[in-house]
């Protein structure tokens, strides 16, 4: 009898073990127990999801039952949501009602996100604001040294979210002014530049589309942000399928899991079928072996495998411009994309085939010939983008070790990049067999 406790014991370690590998549950820590109190007093009925670091995630939520398809994952009241409502019904509100030219929804909502975080132990949601992350990884918080390491049409998005937010910063000041009466310390000390884009990333990773009637206060820009405390700590898979909305009835945001989720796993939902540079441009991360991600090839690269001597490559650059086909061509875990391959039949047109060009715009074969181009062509785009993706790996291996402070920027991008190697040495795998089987 001994021996047989004994091995339940060892099992019982080695399920405690799993259990710490899958996450280690963090609902004891004061933040957590205070945020759950606060939310109780809002209407949040307890539910099976408690706080937990895990590996690879981070900072997520663990389900203490096994879900089936169809659960509920979460429910949060009306209440809980924090929505330009919230903002309108604060003491900002007759500041904003009175301000013109109306403020847009999203800077109302940073303002009172600013205005919350600075009254510190008098604010309503303070234990919201304590377990917000107090510095964020979207590209507008990164340095110009880490954007120059993106691949090219993320390195300009970045570039357009860092201005969107200078620009934000700038035509807000005189808004910010205009809130001097409620405050004690001078609006330019608490409404500063670091504090609105904090603001800002969290509403663009955090906050739940939730669409809520035109007010005459606000500007035209859709109002459809709801900051939910305690569901966005849901971490994303794209590999999950969940239903996500405002139930009428019940007066709750809730989201229905269409997946299994075993007992004391973590519990993850979908953003949406995003690719990793929507994601880290949306969210500031990156998700591995993401089904739903590809590598972007751009117009400058693809034109740089075609002669400048043939006479007709204006004309067929125009065409493939007037057809939206210069834009969104890539390689993804199944190889070249078909809008990637016809732009490159198109381009790979002989002089006297060039006439069937809008036969291949809708999928036909022009011949064996211009079919071989485009795929020898595809491989030597493919191998170029994997020589310049490792020679960036070996920049970012130099710079972590130069630039410690850019440690965690340099990791992410680092990931992106890493993932993008992998795509493309598959495609160049499928290429390489494409290309036997036409030779």
């Amino acid at each position: 009898m001994k021996k047989s406790r004994g091995r339940t014991g060892r099992k019982r370690r080695r399920k405690h073990l799993k259990s710490f590998m899958d996450g280690v549950n963090c609902s004891h820590k004061l933040e957590y127990i205070k945020l759950k109190k606060w939310l109780k007093e809002r209407g949040f009925e307890d539910s099976n999801l408690r706080p937990a670091e895990f590996w690879e995630t981070g900072r997520g939520l663990m389900t203490t039952k096994a879900l089936q398809a169809g659960d509920v994952i979460i429910s949060l009241p009306e209440k809980c949501l924090l929505t330009t409502s919230t903002v309108l019904s604060s003491c900002l509100g007759a500041h904003i009602q009175r301000w013109k030219p109306p403020v847009s929804p999203l800077l109302a909502l940073c303002t009172f996100l600013i205005a919350e975080r600075h009254a510190g132990e008098s604010s309503p949601w303070k234990p919201y604001l304590d377990v917000l992350p107090k510095t964020y990884t979207c590209p507008a918080c990164l340095e110009p040294d880490v954007i120059n390491l993106l691949p090219k049409p993320l390195k300009k998005k970045a570039q357009e979210q860092k201005m969107m937010v200078q620009e934000l910063f700038r035509s807000s000041k005189a808004f910010f002014s205009s809130l001097q009466p409620l405050f004690a310390e001078s609006t330019g000390t608490v409404f500063n530049f670091s504090a609105l884009e904090w603001a800002w990333c969290t509403i663009n990773t955090r906050t739940i589309y939730m669409k809520h009637p035109h007010r005459e206060c606000f500007s035209l820009e859709p109002d459809v942000y709801a900051l939910a405390p305690y569901l966005d700590l849901l971490n994303h898979s794209p590999n999950v399928q969940v239903k996500a909305g405002f139930n009428e009835q019940t007066r709750s945001y809730e989201i229905w899991t269409n997946s299994q989720c075993k007992k004391y796993q973590e519990v993850l939902i979908c953003y949406g079928p995003h690719d990793n540079q929507r994601l880290l441009l949306e969210y500031g991360f990156v998700a591995t072996d993401n089904p739903h991600s590809s590598v972007y090839v751009t117009a400058d690269t693809l034109l740089k495998y075609f002669s400048p001597l043939d006479k007709q490559r204006k004309a067929k650059v125009s065409i493939l411009k007037d057809h939206d086909f210069l834009e969104n061509l890539t390689f993804g875990w199944e190889g070249p994309s078909w809008r990637l391959l016809t732009a490159l039949k198109v381009l790979s047109l002989a002089a006297e085939e060039f006439a069937c060009w809008r036969r291949i715009l809708l999928g036909d074969v022009s011949s064996a010939r211009n079919e071989q181009q485009a795929l020898a062509t595809a491989a030597k785009i493919c191998q170029f983008l994997i020589e310049e993706t490792q020679h960036v790996l070996v920049q970012i291996s130099q710079l972590k070790r130069d630039r410690e402070n850019l440690k965690p920027h340099l990791a992410l991008v680092e990931m992106l990049r890493s993932e993008d190697l992998k795509i493309l040495q598959k495609s160049a795998e499928i290429l390489c067999n494409l290309n036997l089987g036409t030779a």
